[in-house]
């Protein structure tokens, strides 16, 4: 017996769900060249605009002249350079919080978390639409598994009265296909009142939202006591690559000890710690960048809403486009890129069957005429795809 892998493929190209790589042929950036084709994109997480700063990119210059181009080895074993302790040392102060523990990939870190905090005997509580890494984590721990509904605290709170041993409840800050933020105080109540601790994967979350960029555990005002477990990523909005892990010393010790994504994983290039570094500093102190953003994020939901989109509830960079077909989805992102726009169809399994969705996002990089291209192009490709906006 063999696998049938050409009947698997075939059926996903039949139902409009195969997946293709674009290849990308310049830096990130507003103005991109993909497939040799000039475009616009509003399609990646770079929301402000540090992938390709100058600054950072001298800081990743200096870092490899110094210290190399490679980790070496764990962290474990000789892996852990002064770059590596530096960066973790802002990030918990960024995060007021004790430590600070890098991962390689926000992927890694939420298996590492999640496997290492639980196991059998315990309880993993999660989001339904939480992140693919955090369901895998769940899985993968051996723990009992259950998914609450979205953002609905009274069903976690039923869930919290049947489980069993050390309890993890766990959630994204920002949900990255619906652009929502999660309840998180009325979730942190709930588990507070259960004795069980809380994590937040913020990815979207850090810089964007909070006065300082801290994300939504800022946004809301809360401290370690609700969050005992924050997780964020490095390749959004600080521009470069990694993950990190926030919380107390015995959090991140216990991480040291029993995270084998962490223990076994070769360290992330020094100079890329040193990149991080100077993203961080331009995004603690150039506080434009966010007030920018937030401006395009209100032109673009103004003039959304003046051509009859159906957006969701968001108030983040990332701004979904309700489609449901996912064949007319993959038709409108087709006739947005013959106008110079990429914007990216997102379908299941990915979402829930029938919510395919045009995902914009937006970064501070872009320009208010940028945003006004985008929405006039929607408004056209709507249209000729038969199902015409209710202008306002």
């Amino acid at each position: 017996m063999s696998f049938d892998l050409a009947a698997r493929l075939a059926a996903r190209r039949k139902e409009h769900l195969y997946r293709q790589r674009p290849l990308l042929q310049s830096p990130q950036g507003p103005q991109v060249v993909v497939d040799g084709q000039p475009l616009l994109a509003f399609c990646n997480n770079d929301y402000l605009g540090l992938a390709n700063h100058p600054q950072v990119i001298e800081a990743w210059r200096a870092g490899a002249s110094r210290w190399g181009v490679g980790g070496g080895a764990s962290h474990l074993v000789i892996g852990h350079s002064t770059p590596h302790h530096a960066l973790e040392e802002a990030l918990a102060d960024f995060t007021g919080r004790p430590r600070a523990l890098l991962f390689s990939t926000g992927y890694m870190a939420n298996l590492g978390v999640v496997t290492a905090l639980a196991g059998q005997g315990d309880t993993v509580l999660q989001d339904r639409l939480n992140h693919a890494s955090l369901l895998d984590a769940g899985l993968l721990s051996g723990a009992r598994f259950n998914r609450y509904l979205h953002n609905d605290a009274a069903s976690l709170a039923k869930r919290l009265e049947k489980a069993t041993g050390n309890t993890l409840v766990v959630t994204d800050g920002v949900f990255s296909m619906d652009g929502d933020l999660a309840d998180l105080p009325a979730l942190a109540r709930e588990a507070r009142a259960k004795d069980a601790w809380l994590m937040v994967d913020d990815a979207h979350g850090f810089g964007t939202l909070g006065v300082n960029g801290g994300g939504i555990v800022e946004h809301f005002g809360l401290g370690l006591e609700d969050v005992p477990v924050l997780v964020g990523t490095l390749g959004k909005a600080f521009g470069t690559a990694g993950a990190f892990v926030a919380g107390s010393e015995e959090l991140i010790e216990s991480l040291i000890q029993f995270a084998r994504p962490y223990i076994y994983t070769t360290s992330q290039p020094p100079a890329q710690a040193c990149a991080t570094l100077k993203s961080l500093e331009l995004l603690r102190t150039e506080h434009w960048r966010r007030e920018h953003l937030n401006t395009l994020i209100r032109q673009f939901r103004r003039g959304a809403e003046q051509i009859g989109l159906e957006l969701m509830d968001s108030f983040t960079p990332i701004q979904p486009i309700m489609v449901g077909d996912s064949g007319r989805a993959i038709r409108v992102s087709q006739m947005l890129r013959e106008r110079g726009l990429m914007v990216t169809a997102i379908r299941p399994p990915t979402v829930p069957a029938g919510t395919a969705r045009l995902r914009v996002t937006l970064s501070a990089a872009h320009s208010k005429a940028q945003v006004q291209l985008l929405l006039n192009a929607l408004d056209e490709c709507l249209h000729l795809t038969g199902q015409e906006p209710d202008h306002a």
